[in-house]
């Protein structure tokens, strides 16, 4: 076969997956793009080009503002935790032991699981009237809170569904971030008789660093779309657990706002564009230092 034939050929293999990228990816955005300036609605056929106007009624909407920082703050929260947690773990489970794999298999399941499906199941769980959480803490005599429906509650259950949903996958990048630290370093160590600080903070922490930067990452930008667990358990219009995607939803289909709600979906993806550029600079940082 000729040079010319088999980049034909190459052409020939790769020209569906194009097509499919550019029909359900690129196409979409780029008709996003020109919808956010417009004020088309979700029930009508024509619409007017308004320019900027929606994003600065966006700007200008103090729910919008609320959302942001609502998102912001459960993105931290959630992010924080379940690395701390999930290295935490990780680092107990790195040891061989008896049970080892079937435990880590229980605890990799809940990640598995749709947070839909998780969201309506910890609904039934966190219920304030026959819910098992607070029938257990009535058998122990303790308070039994309105964790979906208490105000100061309902962001914090919120919280505690995702953590115990994601830790498991903070937990298998920190194993494989473990796993993949060379064992004669810390043979090294042993004889040099470094302190288990010195290696954690020499060896282990920085050498697992870019992996959890990482996971940090997938965590992030997966959690700043943060939808199904708010729907599934306070609903869409509850302002003490209302995100950004939450609002979207709001505008797009409560109101029938398509142009508005355009807007929204533009900002809402730039802020997961700007995310993912400081951790990958930061990515990048980690990858210079070590090299």
């Amino acid at each position: 076969m000729t040079a010319g034939r088999r980049e034909k050929l190459g052409y020939a293999f790769v020209a569906p997956t194009l097509v499919f990228l550019v029909a359900f990816n690129v196409f979409p955005l780029v008709y996003n793009l020109v919808l956010g300036f417009t004020d088309a609605e979700l029930v009508g056929r024509g619409f007017a080009w308004r320019g900027t106007a929606n994003y600065g009624r966006v700007f200008a909407d103090p729910q919008f503002a609320q959302a942001l920082r609502r998102t912001g703050l459960f993105v931290g929260c959630a992010v924080t935790i379940e690395l701390v947690l999930g290295f935490a773990v990780a680092l107990a489970l790195r040891a061989r032991f008896r049970g080892r794999d079937v435990l880590l298999t229980a605890l990799l399941v809940p990640m598995m699981l749709s947070p839909a499906v998780i969201g309506l199941f910890f609904g039934l769980i966190l219920d304030g009237n026959y819910g098992v959480l607070n029938q257990a803490l009535g058998a122990l005599g303790l308070a039994e809170p309105q964790w979906t429906t208490d105000r100061d509650f309902k962001f914090l259950s919120i919280l505690l569904i995702d953590v115990w949903m994601w830790t498991p996958f903070m937990l298998l990048i920190s194993l494989a971030a473990l796993n993949s630290i060379p064992g004669t370093l810390y043979e090294a160590a042993e004889v040099d008789r470094a302190g288990r600080w010195t290696v954690f903070r020499r060896i282990t922490l920085p050498l697992c660093a870019p992996l959890l930067g990482l996971a940090a990452l997938l965590r992030a930008t997966d959690a700043l779309k943060q939808f199904d667990l708010v729907m599934a358990v306070t609903g869409p219009n509850d302002e003490r657990t209302q995100t950004v995607s939450t609002l979207l939803y709001q505008v797009l289909f409560r109101d029938g706002k398509l142009g508005l709600g355009s807007a929204y979906a533009c900002l809402a993806l730039v802020l997961v564009i700007a995310l993912a550029t400081v951790f990958t600079r930061y990515l990048d940082t980690l990858a210079r230092r070590s090299a």
